[in-house]
């Protein structure tokens, strides 16, 4: 042996892995061993007896019991319905207009009469129900008829503001 090796020899003693591991684990244990040993308290039960197939208690009536009130489950169907609605509405305008926009002027200028054409039909047959429905009724006055008109003029204020005002 060199004197090196020696020196090296002295005063670091080589030990086996296994040794070193042991004493690394002991060293380890010591310093976190616990003050008072814990309890291993089960956090589980299982039971392995198997149910019988059958049995001679009698049934037990089990009560509705909700969770939701029925006001809140009647607007939760209304709010899912609603919605599922709005959105057959949004892809149909979505389809019209995507189609709208693949047109050519002409096409437009076609679809705007068409609207003009059925809001023109729609006011013609407004109009007609309109006067349909008019009575015609005609006044027979008996008597002599007199027409009263006096106009009364007021101006006031700073800007003359004039009212008239009619009585008849």
């Amino acid at each position: 042996m060199t004197e090196q090796e020696q020196s090296t020899a002295a005063w670091s003693p080589r030990m086996s892995d296994a040794a070193a591991n042991a004493e690394a684990r002991r060293i380890i244990d010591d310093v976190y061993r616990p003050a008072v040993p814990v309890r291993q308290i089960p956090t589980y039960f299982k039971d392995d007896t198997p149910a019988p197939p059958f049995g001679d208690a009698e049934p037990v009536h089990q009560g509705d019991r909700r969770i939701v009130p029925a006001w809140a489950a009647g607007i939760a169907v209304a709010s899912i319905g609603i919605g599922a609605g709005v959105t057959g509405i949004g892809c149909g305008a979505w389809l019209v207009l995507k189609g709208f926009a693949s047109m050519s002027v002409t096409g437009v200028i076609a679809m705007g009469a068409l609207f003009t054409g059925l809001a023109f039909a729609a006011l013609s047959i407004g109009a007609a129900f309109s006067r349909a429905k008019r009575s015609v009724s005609k006044a027979i006055y008996i008597g002599p008829v007199t027409k009263h008109t006096h106009v009364s003029t007021h101006t006031r204020g700073t800007f003359s503001r004039t009212r008239n005002t009619f009585h008849g």
